[in-house]
Order: C-alpha cells, then sequence, then structure tokens
C-alpha cells in the first residue's frame, strides 16, 4: 500500500482526541441529566455500588471514528463507498444500542429493546451490508490458515447477516467490567489495521482508515472507562464497536478473522448460552458461577482489574495467530 504509516497515525490520533474530549465533557453532562446506568440486582453485588455512573458514553466514540473516517478522505486521498458503509453499519447498530439505553434510562429499570425487536433490526441492518458488498464487490471470503478465497453465492447474505448480528451482541455481552469492552476492542482493531495494512495483498485502505479509527476511539473512551470507571459506553458504544468491527472485516473480506481475532467476543457470547441452555435442561442448575464468563472469574475472587487485564493478554495471543494465519 502505497499510503504510509505516518497518515494511518494521524488518523488513529483524530479518533483518541475526539473521543477524549467528548468523553470528558459528557461525564459531566450526563450526571447533570441524570442518565445513570442501571445494575442489574442479579448480578455480583459489587457491582451495585456503580449505578448511577453516567452511560451512553459510547457516542463520544462513534462521533470520534466518524471524524476520524471523514478526516481520512483528506490524509489518504480516499473515500469511496466503502466508508461509506462501514460508519453505516456503526450507525445502525449503535442507533439499536441508543434506543435500548434511552428506554432504560426513561423507564428507569434495567430494560429496554426485546430481544425479538434487538434481532429484526439487527438483521436487517446486517441484510443491507450485505446485499451491498455482494453487488459491489462480490460474495468471495478469504479462509485463514488454508489462505484461499471462496466463493459464498447466494449463502453470503446469510453468512454476513449472521457475522453482523454476532458480533454485535458478542460486543455488548462483553461490556460488563470497567474497560474490558473498550481495551478489547481496541486490540482487536489494531490487529485489523496491521493486518489490511501490511498483509492483504494491495493493502485494503478502508478497512484499515476504520481499524485505526477504532483503535483510537476506543483508547480515547478507555481514559475515563478504565477502573474504576467515570462513564460507560452503554450499548449504544458496544453495539456500534460490534457493527463498526464487523463491517471493517467484511469490507476487507476477512470474515473468518473476527472469530480468530475475537475469539474473546465468542467465549463470551457461547458462556451466556451455554448457561441458559443447562440451566433450562437441568432445572435450574448452572456450569458457570454466573453468565457472561467474565463474572464467573470475578465470583471466583478475581478482582475485575485482573479479569480485564488476562482477558487483553488472552485477545493479544488471539490476535497475533489471526496475523499469522492469513501471511
Amino acid at each position: 500500500m502505497d499510503i504510509s504509516i505516518t497518515k494511518y497515525a494521524a488518523v488513529a490520533l483524530i479518533a483518541f482526541a475526539v473521543s477524549m474530549f467528548l468523553t470528558s465533557r459528557m461525564i459531566p453532562y450526563l450526571r447533570k441529566k441524570q442518565f445513570g446506568q442501571f445494575i442489574r440486582e442479579d448480578g455480583p453485588q459489587a457491582h451495585l455500588s456503580k449505578a448511577g455512573t453516567p452511560t451512553m458514553g459510547g457516542l463520544a466514540m462513534v462521533i470520534g471514528i466518524t471524524a476520524a473516517l471523514l478526516a481520512s478522505s483528506f490524509i489518504t486521498g480516499r473515500f469511496g463507498a466503502e466508508k461509506l458503509a462501514i460508519l453505516l453499519s456503526m450507525y445502525a447498530f449503535g442507533l439499536i444500542g441508543f434506543i435500548d439505553d434511552y428506554n432504560k434510562i426513561a423507564k428507569k429499570q434495567n430494560e429496554g429493546l426485546t430481544p425479538k425487536q434487538k434481532l429484526v433490526l439487527q438483521i436487517l441492518f446486517g441484510a443491507a451490508l450485505a446485499v451491498f458488498m455482494m453487488v459491489r464487490e462480490g460474495s468471495s471470503v478469504l479462509i485463514p490458515f488454508a489462505k484461499v478465497t471462496v466463493d459464498f453465492g447466494i449463502l453470503y447474505i446469510p453468512f454476513i447477516v449472521f457475522v453482523e448480528v454476532a458480533m454485535a451482541n458478542s460486543v455488548n455481552l462483553t461490556d460488563g467490567l470497567d474497560g474490558l469492552a473498550s481495551s478489547v476492542s481496541s486490540i482487536v482493531a489494531a490487529c485489523f489495521a496491521v493486518i489490511a495494512m501490511f498483509i492483504l495483498p494491495g493493502g485494503n485502505e478502508p478497512m484499515a482508515a476504520a481499524s485505526q479509527a477504532v483503535f483510537g476511539a476506543t483508547l480515547g473512551f478507555l481514559v475515563y472507562n478504565h477502573y474504576p470507571a467515570r462513564i460507560f459506553m452503554g450499548d449504544t458504544g458496544s453495539m456500534a464497536l460490534g457493527g463498526v468491527l464487523s463491517a471493517a472485516a467484511v469490507i476487507g473480506h476477512v470474515e473468518w478473522l473476527l472469530p480468530i481475532a475475537g475469539l474473546l467476543f465468542v467465549c463470551e457470547a457461547l458462556s451466556v448460552i451455554i448457561q441458559v441452555t443447562y440451566f433450562k435442561k437441568t432445572g435450574g442448575k448452572r456450569i458457570f458461577r454466573m453468565a457472561p464468563i467474565h463474572h464467573h472469574f470475578e465470583l471466583g475472587g478475581w478482582h475485575e482489574t485482573k479479569v480485564v487485564r488476562v482477558f487483553c493478554l488472552f485477545t493479544l495471543v488471539c490476535c497475533i495467530i489471526a496475523v499469522f494465519s492469513v501471511m
């Protein structure tokens, strides 16, 4: 790729600065408006003290990513429909999260959209991206390790829908400890940036720019989201991150890298599925102390900062494997 690393670093820096600045401004504003987080009564008792912490901070990341991607059109000299598709995917899934967050705050309870309402909207938005990519660039997908490209044909549409929906919900489930979702997402985004800039044949500028934007924005938010968090991203942020990361992978035709680099997200989602299924089949028995799995370790005696550190290290190893899988 003929675009310098310095220019991509500038994209990340813009996202970082905008996200950090807006997050700092949002904290007192959200406190004043009493847009505070409602904590599950059946969750870890240690989390009850977090009730009232400002939420919906993910808006700062969304704006930071937007500003950086728009700026990248001047920095790298390229914009194109692919970047617009990435932004629209982020907005679409972020909107679902925003509606969910707002409903929770308006109703003063930890309930928002119903699961069915969320799923229908997610499928519609995922299908829109799938049709766009299929019409514009075909239905081929890179298979890691084998390093071959396979044409999915008409199955490409349900495949992309599944990728988008699964990723958005997995990131959402991961967002349960201070700084967990933001730090893990930043590592995955950095991995995607490396792959898009240095490994994919000819490079993939839209994927690289989007990944750098996510990397910078999540780090900017993490300044205030690390333990003890002064603000939470809410479903607005977690759903938007899932939407933008999956869209970046789709644009780069590396969808199968998501479960490799983002294996932690997969584990978080699977822990919930396994727990709920086992609970129903056995009449109330549990495999994990609590799901998602980060709460299992927390209730096992790990401080949440230790859980975040270990999960980040695990994600880093997964990302290294993902890089080698396509080299």
